[in-house]
């Protein structure tokens, strides 16, 4: 298995993402975008990557701080306050990390799915707004509303959010307002509700936080990960084919 930061440039940014790819593989196969929570790109979205990889996708985890690495809480969130209403700017973000993905000569085109963790997610699904190649688009515990729900009708791929139903962050009026834009839309979606699941359910570190409402849940974190594996099999076909 390779393992690779590589730098690249977004968002007036120096970023640098993690890619992972099974060197044995002899022909492009399916990959995955990865996009980390809000506070950085770290062992959390690399773990989930390394794992991916494992199964045999080719796997990149792009960065939207810059310097692929947690920056200091306060500057993490006065960024994302930035740019969460800009979603031309998100998109663009996401679509440096995808072009870098794209670029590799094991991933197949045709075959590319992305998904993310909290603002991660709302990053995918921001990509997927702008109309990306992307055949599936799953976010955890993300964030579901957009200044632009009418460009939800650019969505080519399914779309699969995994939520927690005691999360304060993405509220009952935000999950109905997600439903009512992605029917307008046309869209193949779902939205998984995990009962008792807080936000960040996929992240262990999430305890250390001590936020209500915050907290990892194993069962919820295998479950929904189960989902994702399911729909890249129905939309990316098996990634040893």
């Amino acid at each position: 298995m390779r393992h690779e930061d590589i730098g690249y440039e977004a968002d007036g940014l120096d970023m640098i993402g993690h890619l992972v790819v099974d060197e044995s593989r002899t022909t492009p196969g399916p990959a995955v975008l990865v996009s980390h929570e809000g506070g950085g790109l770290d062992d959390h979205a690399k773990g989930k990557a390394e794992r991916l990889a494992a199964l045999g996708y080719v796997v990149f985890a792009l960065d939207y701080h810059g310097g692929g690495a947690r920056p200091p809480r306060e500057q993490a969130m006065a960024h994302l306050q930035a740019i969460r209403q800009d979603p031309d700017r998100i998109r663009a973000i996401g679509r440096a990390g995808l072009d870098l993905l794209l670029a590799q000569e094991a991933t197949d085109p045709a075959r590319v799915a992305a998904i993310g963790f909290c603002f991660g997610g709302t990053l995918s699904l921001e990509l997927a707004r702008g109309g990306a190649d992307l055949k599936a688009v799953v976010g955890f515990h993300s964030g579901l509303s957009t200044p632009r729900p009418a460009d939800a009708r650019n969505i080519v791929g399914s779309v699969l959010v995994c939520i927690g139903s005691e999360d304060p962050i993405v509220t009952p009026e935000q999950r109905a307002g997600f439903e009512q834009e992605m029917r307008d839309a046309g869209v193949d979606w779902r939205l998984d509700l995990y009962g008792g699941a807080g936000h960040s359910f996929t992240n262990p570190a999430a305890d250390e936080l001590g936020l209500a409402g915050f907290g990892y849940d194993a069962s919820t974190d295998e479950r929904s990960w189960r989902a994702m594996i399911d729909l890249f099999d129905e939309r990316l076909g098996r990634p040893d084919a």
